[in-house]
């Protein structure tokens, strides 16, 4: 036995130099380590042993024991210290490199200074699902489906009965259902329609906001959009309510605001009128308040929603949206 375990230590010595790569490493330490290894046989031998040979070949069997875990141990090292000197290695020769410090995205920038201004008018931020049920996205909206409102939002279709939702409004659906009035949110995220040029792309985030309580007017509304105007694009600038349509709100409006770049003379951003529209809003429709279990002989409210990217184009003035997604240094850093 003694002599069996000598002849071990050496094949493995031999082995264990011959070896190329910690797999190949692993799959010898089993062989001759693992529960089913050589030297484990060889442990599990003793108690064939008459009790003179016993002690003698335990005490060589565990010294073998310790002298392969160290090799393992040594040539694990060798191996590691190879690789990270491989992956330290600098080329001196070349050119330094700046490291830019991250900034926040200009979208997100506007995002969240419209937030803020409705959270200190005691608008609650809720969050929702990016992939909608045709129910919340356009139903229980007053759109159902044969409404030629549909037309309006080249959709993205899961199935049937799921898709991308196309504006923030089914948060103000699935709140309204949990929530009983008085109650005022505000709905930031993601949107999708299929449409892409210089002013739209297939994703682009909103902000729709939605209030409800006893005896809200047409008055509150133009009250609180005209201090969200002021306070985002300036106290100087005009703007103006222009009757429009929506199928969830009734009367409605799209505001407008003096033209950012011409200051209302008239250019081609704002197509020679002066004026740019910015976002649609109204007062929620009675079907609405059906849908959600609201008695609309109770209650009244308004709603809004504007395009995040739109008022950072003309907050910033920028001329193309897709400059947002090109990811373009020279135009982040400007933010």
């Amino acid at each position: 036995m003694l002599s069996k375990l000598k002849a071990l230590e050496t094949r493995f010595q031999e082995e264990v130099g011959k070896v190329s790569s910690l797999k190949e490493l692993e799959e010898l330490q089993v062989r001759f380590l693992g529960r089913k290894g050589e030297v484990t046989q060889c442990l599990r031998e003793l108690g064939s042993l008459s009790p003179e040979e016993r002690p003698a070949v335990g005490q060589e069997a565990n010294r073998l024991k310790g002298v392969l875990d160290e090799l393992v141990k040594q040539k694990k090292e060798a191996f590691l210290l190879q690789t990270d000197r491989k992956a330290s290695k600098i080329d001196w020769s070349l050119p330094g490199r700046r490291t830019f410090p991250g900034r926040r995205h200009p979208i997100t920038q506007t995002m969240e200074e419209i937030c803020e201004i409705f959270s200190r008018l005691n608008f609650e931020i809720v969050e929702g699902p990016e992939v909608e049920l045709d129910y919340y996205n356009f139903e229980a909206l007053n759109i159902p489906p044969d409404h030629p409102a549909r037309d309006m939002q080249d959709t993205f279709y899961i199935s049937n009965t799921t898709l991308l939702r196309t504006h923030t409004s089914p948060l103000q659906v699935r709140t309204m259902e949990k929530v009983t009035p008085p109650l005022r949110v505000i709905a930031p995220g993601k949107v999708y329609r299929r449409d892409s040029d210089i002013s739209h792309t297939p994703m682009f985030h909103q902000v729709e906001g939605l209030m409800v309580g006893e005896d809200i007017s047409l008055g509150d509304l133009k009250g609180i959009l005209t201090l969200f105007v002021h306070k985002m694009f300036g106290e100087e600038t005009p703007l103006r309510f222009r009757p429009s349509f929506f199928p969830f709100t009734e009367p409605s409006a799209e505001v407008d605001i003096g033209c950012v770049i011409c200051r209302g003379s008239g250019c081609r951003v704002c197509s020679q009128t002066g004026w740019l529209e910015i976002l649609g809003s109204g007062m929620v429709d009675p079907e609405v308040y059906r849908m959600v279990g609201y008695d609309p002989d109770q209650v009244t409210g308004f709603a809004f929603g504007m395009g995040v990217e739109r008022i950072a184009m003309l907050k910033y003035g920028i001329d193309d949206i897709r400059l947002f997604y090109e990811n373009d240094q020279r135009f982040l850093n400007q933010f």
